[in-house]
């Protein structure tokens, strides 16, 4: 199952292991279970540190990883392949005694939890998202013995999966009960299972800058070099980039996944003395006395000199009933996350550009029908693409329509639409959508302090610079004409720039 590059890396990286391992097997009869022996046969091979038994596990098939003298309370339920290879790879230097890269306020945090927390996360192997989720619940299991965690692949528990009524990944569940579903941070874990404390002092950075993409991190390699006090706060490191299945057309990186890149680009920042923040989100921003004054949601704050706005953008919604509903009940916004969930169902993609043609083509694969949705009278995508879409024998092609509601019961079950010439109202049976309809600025914080164009983007000059003095902004939550990461990265270093000809004026 493992090539042979792979297992060269696998090798390599294992000799790190500091104490020897003990990966217990759950194994039934079934094709899933001895592709589990194959894996992990494969995988003892790599190391002499590494040895395997036998014992009955809460599901088979699954794997637990230990040491020789205690459990880690780390479970995985299905073969972790895909992007979730790397969770294993972690899960087992860590509990072979490489310590975990956390800040040590947080693992202090971590470690005096005094109760029994037994953590499932239900995960896709073609999630972006659900390895950060994995690799932080493994982390806190590492940390505490009162912890655990279970990776469960949806596609080797269908049964479970509709059992649980799963329609989004990765979805959490606490002591058997719903606890989160989709994307959060270690540090949001830890607020939501233990008492809060307060933040940290950082004092007052010349320059914090608030996102977690390429603009973000591109700012804050600009202000580092710069050798001034530089923060950086995220509730979401990647950004959007981390949602795209491929990246080519950045200059010397001929073709890259989207997840990988930001990866990459986080360990470029982490080489300078950047204060990352992650977790938190802001929510004000005012300036007192020549000090800039950012509120978060857990009413801490933080005090700067000069800030950089990198917000990006979120996923725009229809608002149409239902839509608030059946999220993660049957609509989703990530086919590369979600797909593999509506594997043999009928699904719908609302939005005929470019995303929402690729996303129906990415689907076709996967579900039995795929029901695309445009308003306008012809679809704008890429022509390569339309081409390609049209070729698929299970898609149906909609235009000129506007919907009108999704509905259902517990789960999403239809959805209906208005045909733009004579109206006449129609409706697919569907057991999930996928929205694509465009992106817009994460602003909406901010209408009251900073000048916004009609489009909810924030207004900036030639240097980056806002309406506030001493803000900056820059990327996709900006008035720039173009939306694409080379020219997010671009006006990141330019707002960089800008702020620090502000600092050594002022």
């Amino acid at each position: 199952m493992l090539d042979t590059q792979l297992k060269q890396q696998l090798s390599s990286y294992l000799t790190l292991l500091e104490n020897n391992i003990v990966i217990s097997l759950s194994l039934g009869d079934d094709n899933s279970s001895k592709e589990m022996k194959k894996f992990i046969g494969e995988v003892s091979e790599t190391s002499p540190k590494i040895s395997i038994k036998e014992e009955k596990l809460e599901y088979t098939p699954s794997f637990a990883i230990n040491t020789e003298y205690s459990s880690s309370g780390i479970v995985f339920a299905g073969i972790p392949l895909g992007h979730e290879f790397e969770s294993f790879v972690l899960a087992l230097l860590q509990v072979g005694g490489r310590a975990p890269k956390i800040d040590d306020n947080l693992k202090k945090r971590i470690q005096a939890i005094d109760k029994p927390l037994h953590f499932e996360v239900f995960a896709s192997l073609t999630c972006h998202n659900c390895p950060d989720v994995v690799q932080a619940l493994n982390i806190m299991s590492v940390l505490n013995p009162n912890i655990s965690n279970t990776m469960i692949e949806g596609g080797t528990f269908k049964n479970l999966v509709s059992e649980r009524s799963i329609l989004a990944v990765p979805a959490i569940f606490l002591n058997k009960e719903e606890f989160f579903n989709g994307k959060i941070s270690l540090e949001k874990i830890v607020d939501l299972v233990s008492d809060k404390k307060d933040m940290l002092s950082y004092g007052v950075f010349d320059s914090l800058i608030i996102g977690g993409g390429p603009a973000a991190m591109m700012a804050a390699i600009y202000l580092a070099r710069k050798g001034i006090k530089t923060g950086l706060l995220s509730d979401n490191f990647g950004g959007q980039v981390k949602d795209t299945a491929e990246v080519n057309n950045i200059l010397g990186i001929p073709s890259i996944e989207g997840p990988e890149f930001m990866k990459q680009a986080k360990a470029h920042v982490l080489n300078y003395p950047v204060e990352i923040i992650a977790g938190y989100r802001a929510t004000n921003i005012q300036r007192t006395n020549n000090i800039i004054a950012v509120r978060l949601e857990n009413d801490q704050i933080l005090h700067a000199k000069t800030v950089i706005l990198s917000l990006g953008a979120k996923w725009k919604q229809l608002g149409i009933p239902g839509e608030k509903e059946y999220l993660k009940k049957g609509i989703a916004y990530c086919v590369h996350c979600d797909g593999p969930l509506f594997k043999d169902k009928n699904v719908a993609v609302i939005g005929g550009g470019n995303s929402g043609v690729e996303s129906a083509i990415d689907l076709a694969r996967i579900a039995k029908k795929v029901t695309l949705i445009e308003f306008m009278p012809r679809l704008a995508a890429d022509q390569i693409l339309q081409n390609h879409l049209k070729q698929l024998p299970n898609v149906e092609i909609i235009t000129n329509v506007l919907t009108k509601r999704l509905y259902g019961d517990k789960t999403l079950k239809h959805i209906e639409f208005e045909n733009r010439n004579n109206h006449k109202l129609s409706s697919r049976d569907i057991d999930g959508c996928f929205i694509q309809a465009g992106l817009v600025p994460s602003t909406e914080w901010l209408k009251d302090t900073i000048h916004l164009n009609s489009r909810g983007e924030i207004i900036t000059d030639k240097q980056g610079a806002t309406s506030l003095q001493g803000v900056f902004a820059a990327g996709d939550c900006t008035d720039s004409a173009f939306k694409q990461i080379i020219i997010a990265s671009g006006s990141g270093a330019t707002a960089a720039l800008g702020a620090f000809n502000y600092l050594i004026r002022e």
